[in-house]
């Protein structure tokens, strides 16, 4: 019998990410979803109607269920979800009628009131498939609409799904609040007494078993009164699909266990010393589960700027954890929540969660963690700061909703997220650069002592350059979005010839030249000719004042003939033009600070405004070399490591080892209101609201759980191209290369990245130039071009996923042979 009720399981001893229903109801916006099932198949299914057995409705859908505009009042909400540039194809086929690109009602959402009267229920069949049905009161007798989960969906979350579900028609019903129900009241919407739920009709899939399917009173169900969690996960595994999008690894299936605390005693200022309920990520279920219902959060100072979290109460030490950056903090006062990683003497990595009794009792723990955490990383007194500056380090390490989150939420349609790249053989392949081994003799960790380590991808000749040592590999973009080996610049040597490896590139002069740095020489630069494949000239910058970091004049320098760039030291900023006599530094245009600013990078917008970055994890702007900068971003205390800017300057993208930060450069109020940055300074008491863009504490334990070294993110970066706007950033840390979409991150969405695993570390990565839709990814030995659409939504099956090597697909298409690594021009 199938019925629809919320599991014991999930009660208050079992919190979900974003799904236990107290924390769902809390949200204020009258149109926000409750909960989300992100994948799935709608069909209308009519057993007893001469129209057919069943009719697919969406191929592609995500169920949601909303708030209306009224008290006790839900809709359960189906929304068809287009792949990249479907919506517009489909537009252009039927005229254009859609206004602006929204949905269109009729064709791209079906809304149901939430009711009793719909006898919504679901069941697991015995493949392991999830399904939610419920009749269709304008159709027949019998006629039903089933909504089948994508196999990607957890069966936690659809197990939360029918618990909202029930609890809204209980609302509806009784006029009451969802507080008010008992497990009773909610058994009222089990629907036991209902048929079982009818086979839909499947589509052809490679992610689906196209087998004879089990009959419908061989199903799993929701029901209180049958099955609980385990038995669901055990129901699930005796019959899976044939084809995973995902596959996994054999994992273990214990429960996370917290680990043994060594027990410290600290001595010093007490900081923070606050109750909380704890919880502790469960690697298998996903969840975090409950471990005490009250203990002390204790932040205390130890001298010498560090600073200790002590987790324990009177019955037990739970954990001791000295507060640096790894420890990754979120706070969420939506939720009362403050999560964070906690890592072992072993390195294994855990992700906590207190829950903290009121907003009142969170704000005063976060006061004194990121104290802390600040005097840690700066070395100097929280009291000293400017006021500003600490509001400023409090936002950016909150959850934060965006102000403007609903005008982008109404505009919002999910990506094409979930994508198979067996389901496409055109897909882009990747090409294994290895100068010295032969086509006989493959090994997949090369024979050179030498790994890839810098990416340079071309605006103009549609190249990527790869730097391997003292050697440069050539690969060219083709239509279909391949790589192929074009040729290798086998030595990379000075003018006396001596051979050196290049620890920073910069493609240069309409992508003829490019410049490139000299680990053992600060104060020069060389440029390379690319169409000769050797170097041509050293740039002595100057004798006094080393160069430890460049960038182009503007944003699109790099297309033109443009000669001059920037050049940073530690403490100057100066223009760089190759053409002066003697050294290349231009004295008229040099800002030198006479204190230690450790500048790290520096990054140009469309006009030639200038951001520059330092070690201490400030940020400047410019409008013009030579002066002093209009905008100072305060530091959180993180070592900046790269930077980005969009091409208009309302963006500012910088990479710390652990986080991004994105900065609205735009100014909303004042005198100065619709300048940027660059142009006016903000005013004494304003500072942008910062955006840190971190990976959840979660899945930093689950990537720290698969790879076993801590995040260390590569220099992010926007897509770009003149005629580009900014939707995408990407980086990588480890094996994973993760994007996230600007359009979530500015509406508040809670899934903004999306990630790939790979099979080993990434050590580079950039987009196309010119697209987002196309990313290129250097390993130690091999250069990869992949489509966006072929990263995933981060689960534990797509953190798991056993990584593939890209398919050998001819000649150019994956491994590569002596005869092909030549230096020659192009």
């Amino acid at each position: 019998m199938s019925s629809l009720a919320p599991l014991q399981n999930l009660s208050s001893s079992r919190l979900t990410s974003a799904i236990v229903s107290h924390y769902i109801f809390g949200a204020s916006s009258t149109k926000e979803s409750l909960i989300e099932l992100p994948q799935g198949q709608l069909y209308i299914v009519r057993p007893r109607s001469p129209k057919g057995y069943s009719e697919l409705i969406f191929k592609d859908a995500a169920a949601s269920i909303r708030r209306t505009g009224q008290e006790f009042q839900y809709q359960l909400v189906i929304q068809r979800a287009y792949e990249e540039g479907e919506a517009e194809l489909l537009e252009e086929e039927e005229g254009g009628d859609t206004e602006g690109g929204s949905l269109n009602p009729e064709k791209d959402e079906r809304t149901f009131l939430l009711d009793e009267s719909l006898r919504l229920r679901a069941d697991i069949r015995e493949d392991g498939e999830v399904v939610f049905a419920w009749l269709d009161l304008s159709g027949d007798e019998g006629d039903l609409y089933e909504f089948v989960c994508d196999p990607s969906v957890k069966t936690e979350t659809a197990s939360a799904f029918s618990l909202v579900a029930a609890q809204c028609q209980y609302e509806r019903k009784y006029r009451k609040s969802r507080d008010t129900a008992t497990e009773q009241h909610l058994q009222e919407f089990d629907f036991e007494d209902e048929e079982p739920i009818p086979q839909a009709s499947p589509i052809p899939s490679p992610a689906r078993s196209p087998g004879i399917s089990p009959s419908p009173d061989r199903t799993y169900s929701f029901s209180n009164n049958q099955v609980n969690i385990g038995q669901i996960d055990s129901a699930m595994a005796r019959k899976t699909p044939e084809k995973q999008k995902a596959p996994l690894r054999p994992y273990e299936e214990k429960p996370t266990v917290a680990p043994l605390s060594t027990k410290l005693i600290a001595s010093g200022e007490t900081l923070s010393n606050e109750e909380a309920e704890l919880h502790l990520f469960d690697f298998q279920s996903g969840t975090f589960v409950r471990q005490d219902e009250k203990i002390n959060a204790t932040v205390t100072e130890l001298g010498n700027w560090k600073y200790l979290l002590h987790i324990a109460n009177h019955q037990k030490q739970w954990l001791s954890q000295d507060i640096n950056p790894d420890l990754n903090p979120v706070f969420n006062f939506e939720y009362l929540s403050f999560i964070f990683n906690h890592y072992t003497e072993d390195g294994s990595a855990y992700s906590w969660l207190l829950r903290f009794k009121d907003r009142e009792t969170e704000e005063r723990f976060q006061e004194g963690l990121m104290q802390a955490l600040w005097e840690h990383l700066n070395q100097t007194k929280w009291v000293k700061a400017k006021e500003t500056d600490r509001d400023y380090v409090l936002d950016a390490f909150n959850d934060l909703v965006l102000e403007d989150a609903r005008e982008a939420e109404a505009k919002e349609e999910d990506e094409a997220e979930e994508y198979s790249e067996d389901e496409d053989d055109s897909r882009p392949r990747s090409e294994h650069y290895d100068s010295d081994e032969s086509e006989d003799d493959v090994d997949p960790q090369g024979k050179d002592d030498h790994v890839n380590s810098q990416l340079a991808v071309g605006a103009k000749g549609d190249r990527t350059f790869v730097v391997r040592g003292s050697k440069i590999g050539v690969f060219k973009h083709t239509p279909q979005n391949h790589l192929e080996f074009s040729t290798n610049i086998s030595k990379v040597e000075t003018s006396k010839g001596k051979l050196f490896s290049p620890t920073k590139v910069m493609l240069h002069a309409g992508d003829r030249d490019m410049v490139l740095q000299n680990a053992d020489d600060p104060n020069s630069l060389y440029r390379m000719d690319l169409e000769y494949g050797k170097v041509v000239d050293e740039w002595k910058i100057h004798d006094d004042i080393p160069i430890t970091s460049f960038a182009p004049e503007n944003k699109f320098a790099q297309m033109t003939d443009e000669q001059t760039f920037l050049g940073l030291s530690h403490n100057a900023l100066y223009r760089v033009d190759p053409r002066l006599s003697g050294n290349k530094l231009v004295d008229s245009e040099l800002k030198q600070y006479t204190t230690k600013n450790g500048f790290t990078a520096a990054a140009t917008t469309e006009k030639g405004y200038i951001a520059v970055a330092s070690s201490k994890g400030d940020v400047r702007m410019f409008d013009r070399l030579g002066i002093n900068a209009k905008t100072h971003i305060p530091a959180l205390g993180d070592p900046i490591i790269g930077l980005d800017v969009s091409a208009d300057g309302r963006w500012v993208l910088a990479t710390t080892r652990t986080y991004l930060l994105l900065i609205d450069a735009l100014q909303k109020g004042g005198k100065n209101e619709g300048k940027l940055g660059f142009e006016k300074s903000f005013a004494k008491d304003d500072k942008p609201q910062p955006r840190r863009l971190g990976l959840t504490p979660a899945h930093v334990a689950q990537f720290q759980h698969e790879t076993k070294a801590p995040l260390s993110f590569t220099p992010a970066r926007f897509n770009t191209g003149p005629d580009e706007k900014e939707t995408t950033i990407i980086t990588a840390t480890g094996p994973f290369v993760i994007t996230w979409s600007m359009k979530k991150v500015l509406a508040g969405r809670r899934d903004p990245y999306s990630i790939k695993r790979y099979s080993d570390e990434i050590k580079a990565d950039n987009f196309r130039f010119g697209s987002d839709k196309n990313i290129v990814v250097a390993l130690p030995n091999e250069v990869d071009m992949v489509t966006k659409r072929s990263l995933q939504r981060p689960t534990r099956e797509s953190i798991m996923a056993t990584p593939k090597r890209a398919s050998r697909g001819g000649k150019y298409g994956g491994w590569l042979g002596r005869d092909d690594v030549v230096n020659s021009p192009y």
